[in-house]
């Protein structure tokens, strides 16, 4: 039975309106998110951003609380990992020449069946990761923080729809009418796409990842190109041809060292105390909480029914027979684990690297073809992504006290939306650019898929990938970014470059904030405050850029495939 003063706490923060609100943003972040990720090989956590919009536009309704703005932008975000799930893995199999074998279908089947067991293992984990042990969850800490800051008003939404028109314009005058250059400032130097891409969302990645994370994501670019390619081809130690290979390798050691090192520095030890609390919970009949039917025993039930529908689906639907389908669910099951322990501790979700490892052990035990691993990495780095989505969400709900029910409901309707979205933008990208755009240095660089595409089909330079795996891990103990180093060695260095410039804006714009605010004469109080709403309309600037450039991507795909069926 449902427990009737759990219902009653929904109420004012489940709402008609805030789910229409959370769908219609969701549609547009999750594919917004979609051709960031493969567009940028990075995809920044939406959270703090939509509970600003979420808040906003309630707010233009009447009166709104915070919870239910909670609740409404825990809709909203849910689909943005999702796309990054499949954004992170599924293209791979594009490179490899398998994109006539994948379907809408196939990837709608991988994108639900990812959401329905991170629902599913997010309503089993929830206690003892938000209540129990009590994470810090970084970003959900910085959703909740920032509600409570803010006063949206009128001001907020001409900023964000002024910027999104804006990068709108401008790609259009780039891409479908060619009268902005695309690159600025090229060089021609061997082995090195030099240069800086005229591109706000760019630049807005890295004014909203910061100064101190992006400067190691240019170091590794200059490590990479600059160090390798051209220092190692100088020296004569190699060719152009060889040190491209060696700097995808070492690139994709580091990161793939980085996601182990997570997993073994900050999941590890922690994994018996987590199994005892998942324990303790069980073992406390209190039907508070139940995020699925209001009673703890038919939740469980539940949720072992719902794992064994998608582990029979996935068997069937995308013919990963049996032995796979189970492998993959009850893995599935412990990734997320991992994934809520990362974000709760380091606020980084190495979703695609948990995909990764899944998809090596499915391998070890099963003669599977190739474009079926790509699905099995899909289902989990998908689960991994919204797991991660929904325990900061969570943790948001849990300092403004929000009933989490009330967002796990939400949640389950964003993340289905997105996966509809996601799927269906991943198709009209494939079908408008081709197969051949997806990859380093292509128009969509595709950067964790492509890792997963050289694990799948072999590693350029395995010593280099070996030396920057144990790199990778040693980096992490040492506390130094690891994985934004990778992604710099990895990624063509016109992207770092933009990327970095977009930083330098940040840090500009931090300073100056800061001696505004020294010079006025204010108050500790006032000062901060008011340093808060400085930052605020940087957040909402920048991310309404990289809103306007990516879905107006989104729409050019669209459009050119609708002309392609039109002959």
């Amino acid at each position: 039975m449902s427990n009737p003063s759990n219902r009653a706490s929904m109420r004012g923060q489940l709402t008609l309106r805030g789910v229409v609100i959370g769908v219609l943003g969701c549609v547009i972040i999750t594919a917004s998110s979609a051709y960031t990720a493969l567009k940028m090989g990075a995809l920044p956590w939406p959270i703090v951003f939509a509970a600003v919009i979420s808040l906003f536009f309630l707010k233009l309704m009447g009166n709104a609380s915070l919870n239910e703005a909670n609740v409404t932008h825990t809709i909203m975000s849910a689909g943005a990992m999702v796309a990054g799930g499949l954004a992170f893995t599924i293209p791979g199999a594009w490179m490899l020449g398998y994109a006539n074998q994948i379907s809408w279908l196939d990837m709608f089947i991988v994108a639900l069946a990812g959401t329905i067991l991170g629902l599913l293992a997010t309503a089993l984990i929830h206690r003892h990761f938000i209540v129990d042990a009590a994470l810090e969850f970084p970003t959900g800490n910085a959703a909740a923080q920032t509600l409570r800051a803010t006063e949206a008003g009128g001001k907020t939404g001409k900023q964000l729809f002024g910027s999104m028109a804006i990068a709108g314009i401008y790609s259009v005058l780039r891409d479908a009418l060619g009268v902005v250059p695309s690159m600025l400032c090229t060089l021609n130097i061997p082995g090195v796409t030099f240069g800086i891409y005229n591109s706000p969302m760019l630049l807005s990645v890295g004014f909203l990842v910061g100064f101190a994370p992006v400067a190691f994501w240019f170091a590794g670019a200059l490590l990479g190109n600059f160090g390798i390619i051209v220092g190692g081809t100088a020296a004569g130690l190699f060719d152009i041809v060889t040190a491209q290979g060696i700097v995808k390798s070492l690139g994709m050691g580091l990161m793939m060292g980085f996601g182990v090192a997570v997993v073994l520095k900050d999941i590890l030890p922690q994994v018996a105390g987590i199994v005892r609390g998942l324990a303790a919970d069980s073992s406390t009949d209190t039907d508070e909480q139940s995020l699925i039917s209001g009673s703890l025993k038919l939740d469980a039930g539940i949720i072992g029914l719902g794992a064994a529908a998608i582990a029979v689906i996935v068997a069937i639907a995308l013919d990963l027979g049996p032995v796979p389908a189970v492998i993959v669910t009850l893995f599935t099951f412990v990734t997320t684990i991992m994934s809520a322990q990362s974000c709760g501790q380091t606020g980084i979700d190495p979703m695609e690297i948990f995909g990764l490892i899944v998809m090596l052990i499915v391998a070890a035990f099963a003669q599977i073809a190739q474009v079926k691993l790509f699905f099995i990495a899909g289902i989990v780095a998908v689960a991994c992504g919204l797991a991660g989505d929904v325990m900061n969400d969570f943790k948001a709900g849990a300092v403004l006290g929000t009933n989490p029910r009330a967002q796990w409901i939400g949640q389950a309707i964003g993340g289905i939306v997105g996966a509809l979205v996601a799927a269906a933008v991943m198709v009209a990208l494939v079908t408008a650019y081709g197969p051949d755009a997806f990859g380093p240095d292509k128009s969509f660089v595709a950067a964790q898929a492509s890792v997963v595409a050289t694990m799948v089909s072999g590693i350029p330079s395995v010593p280099w990938f070996v030396g920057g795996f144990i790199a990778g891990i040693v980096m992490y103990w040492l506390g130094i970014p690891a994985m934004m180093i990778g992604l710099g060695v990895y990624l063509p260095f016109y992207m770092s470059l933009t990327a970095f410039l977009g930083s330098c804006v940040k840090l500009a714009y931090d300073k100056w904030s800061a001696h505004r605010d020294a010079t006025a004469g204010l108050s500790d109080e006032e000062r901060a405050a008011k340093d808060a709403a400085f930052q605020e309309q940087g957040l909402v600037v920048a991310s309404g850029l990289l809103g306007g450039e990516s879905i107006v991507g989104v729409i050019l795909a669209f459009v050119s495939v609708g002309l392609s069926l039109l002959g």
